[in-house]
């Protein structure tokens, strides 16, 4: 048997075709809702925690200090791992300042001056370079590490 809307905007059984619209509409505003809401937060698994880490590493280079900073903070990473005996971890960029070698030489962290741009970043480092007392580059990697 099929529905029949009247004049009045109810069907025979009584219901508002728009009250029915508005209900699916509000259904999917607050699953999109969730969902915006889980993408700009980040999902993480229950029981996860999580640490910052940072690494620096001084080079010749600048191509040099950047890889081998990232290779420290993933070095840093799995010892976390092992550590908190987690089976699983995930790394998400997060800038940290420049940690310079010789804080008696620069006891305010890095100068203005000193700072190389653009930061390096991607999914799981955020690198921060800038030119050392001693050696060319110096280049701090930052990463949240988050583990089960």
């Amino acid at each position: 048997m099929r529905n029949r809307v009247g004049f009045d905007g109810e069907n025979s059984a009584g219901r508002s075709h728009k009250g029915e619209t508005g209900m699916v509409k509000d259904c999917f505003s607050r699953i999109g809702l969730v969902l915006a809401a889980f993408a700009f937060l980040g999902v993480q698994p229950a029981g996860a925690a999580c640490q910052l880490i940072h690494a620096t590493h001084s080079a010749r280079s600048h191509a040099k200090a950047v890889e081998t900073s990232r290779m420290l903070a993933l070095q840093s990473a799995r010892d976390l791992q092992r550590s908190r005996g987690w089976s699983h971890i995930s790394m998400t960029a997060h800038a940290v300042p420049g940690e310079p070698f010789w804080k008696a030489v620069r006891p305010k962290g890095v100068p203005a001056h000193a700072r190389l741009s653009p930061d390096l970043v991607t999914a799981q480092f955020y690198t921060t370079c800038f030119t050392g007392v001693v050696v060319p580059y110096v280049c701090t990697t930052g990463s949240s590490v988050c583990g089960r």
